[in-house]
């Protein structure tokens, strides 16, 4: 890591600070009411004094979203791959995705409760139903991306259809799909939140629901910012194993240009 790459993530983690900082001295300074808007310092008291019952919750969203996003990420895998490669099944299949993807997912929950009862499928059912479609439109968008020159030569050479999806197509779409990956993930946390208060009584969404009910807006701002805080970890862990597996896609600031 360069000396510039350490003084840009200085400057960042300084404004992250000092955004915490003004938020701290607006709520001092206006008087605010912690019913409106608790200062940081209290959540983070609030965070720390409630983690041990906390923690259950903090796990029971984890693996609920990471089973939601992981059956997300196949199904949108294999939908965007169909629809890449097929005509027909994007012309047949893209209108329906996007027709879904439309509806509120907030009115999907209750059916998901109707068929399986409150708990946790609902939860993973609604993390999956608003995390993959990302995902299948940057994978059938990095397919697109192939140029039919390459192909007809690849074919020329006798290779087959699968063999330049996967020898080609698909090392194509790596950036896109680590693009979406990191928006698919904040979309699973959406989904397993989102279900978890309303028909769940475990998990982060729960805890918030049931501070809110009793006035507990300290708590409230601790489950948002737990559930910040798992989103950023998954978005740097994602953003870390981008960096390994498509270097090649990124300009690197230190080329020589000849």
């Amino acid at each position: 890591m360069s000396v510039s790459d350490i003084r840009q993530k200085a400057w960042s983690a300084g404004l992250i600070v000092l955004f915490f900082v003004a938020w701290e001295l607006f709520c001092l300074m206006t008087g605010m009411s912690d019913l409106v808007l608790p200062r940081p310092s209290q959540i983070f008291v609030t965070l720390f004094e409630k983690f041990p019952i906390l923690w259950p919750h903090i796990i029971q969203t984890l693996v609920t979203t990471m089973i939601g996003f992981v059956l997300g990420v196949a199904l949108g895998v294999a939908l965007g791959a169909v629809i890449g490669v097929s005509k027909t099944a994007y012309d047949t299949c893209y209108p329906l995705l996007v027709g879904f993807s439309s509806i509120p997912k907030v009115a999907v929950v209750p059916i998901f409760v109707l068929w399986f009862g409150s708990g946790t499928v609902p939860a993973v059912l609604t993390s999956l139903s608003i995390c993959f479609f990302p995902i299948v439109v940057n994978i059938a968008t990095g397919l697109a991306t192939t140029e039919p020159e390459l192909e007809d030569v690849l074919k020329a050479l006798g290779a087959s259809k699968f063999d330049i999806l996967w020898n080609v197509g698909l090392p194509r779409t790596m950036p896109f799909f680590f693009a979406s990956l990191k928006v698919a993930v904040s979309y699973a946390f959406v989904g397993a939140v989102l279900s978890e208060t309303v028909a769940s009584n475990r998990g982060i969404g729960n805890v918030m629901m049931t501070a809110s009910s009793n006035f507990n807006v300290p708590l409230v701002f601790a489950g948002l910012f737990v559930l910040a805080g798992l989103g950023v970890a998954l978005y740097v862990l994602f953003s870390l194993i981008e960096g390994q597996v498509t270097g090649w896609a990124t300009r690197k600031d230190n080329a020589i240009v000849t």
